[in-house]
């Protein structure tokens, strides 16, 4: 498995390489994508990208955790977590990719 994360400049370098703007351009256009992705799911909407795969938010109830290292009891406050579904195809092509 690899080490290397991608990261925003990686994806405004790709757009730069395919698309042509100019870095600048490209930079801004990954920006957007990502701000506007995330004003969706903080509105508590989900994200739907073909052949990708469904980001959510889910709400999760309090409860009660254990600390491992001591077995104190600690309660867990409610909160709202990100939640990511691969779509089929991107499960085969990361399944693939293993081989």
């Amino acid at each position: 498995m690899s080490d290397k994360t991608l990261t925003r400049m990686d994806l405004s370098e790709a757009v730069f390489q395919e698309v042509g703007l100019s870095r600048n351009e490209s930079a801004q256009l990954v920006e957007g994508v990502l701000d506007h992705i995330s004003d969706v799911l903080s509105a508590g909407e989900s994200v739907k990208i073909s052949s990708f795969g469904t980001f959510g938010v889910r709400d999760k109830a309090a409860r009660i955790g254990r600390n491992p290292k001591t077995g104190e009891e600690v309660p867990i406050q409610p909160r709202r977590v990100l939640t990511f579904r691969p779509s089929h195809l991107m499960k085969e092509r990361v399944s693939n990719g293993n081989k």
